[in-house]
């Protein structure tokens, strides 16, 4: 059975409220960079980007693949550090949160690009079920679930619709 948990409407509403939330926290957009975890981490993180564009003015945004920082991938792929990202606020933007392990690679992965002032995260739904102690900063919305059940986000820039669906088996 599936069921919508968010609509297109739902979905920008709660996008705009993290972005309101990310001002709040930093007051203001000054040494805040997004960094949006592939695939539809990165199509929310640009949402959130524009709405931050449109109140105060642009902010950074970046796309992290994290692949190689996974904790079953044994090799790993040696980054070259950059000074995009030391010393500043690193807000990470992802779909869903589940057991925190995308979220642990990530971290990872900043950590060899940069030494950020903060780390932060923003997720578009989060679930529990956490492996991992891992909370998110900025939620649009909670949504308890089951581990038989799996919540699928979809986004008009990599799927053509903006829908969350909850689909139980």
């Amino acid at each position: 059975m599936i069921k919508t948990i968010m609509n297109q409407e739902e979905i920008q509403r709660a996008i705009n409220r993290i972005a309101f939330e990310i001002l709040e926290r930093y007051q203001g957009i000054e040494d805040i960079v997004l960094v949006g975890i592939e695939t539809r981490g990165i199509d929310i993180a640009s949402r959130i980007q524009k709405k931050l564009e449109s109140i105060e003015g642009l902010v950074p945004c970046l796309s992290l693949n994290i692949h190689d920082y996974r904790d079953d991938v044994r090799s790993k792929q040696i980054i070259e550090r950059s000074d995009v990202l030391t010393q500043k606020h690193v807000v990470i933007v992802d779909d869903v949160l589940f057991t925190g392990r995308s979220v642990r690679s990530s971290m990872d992965a900043i950590i060899d690009l940069g030494r950020p002032s903060s780390i932060s995260l923003a997720v578009l739904i989060d679930r529990g079920h956490r492996e991992l102690p891992i909370s998110a900063d900025f939620i649009g919305k909670n949504i308890p679930s089951s581990r038989k059940e799996r919540i699928y986000v979809q986004t008009i820039e990599t799927d053509g619709k903006d829908i969350v669906v909850l689909e139980t088996t």
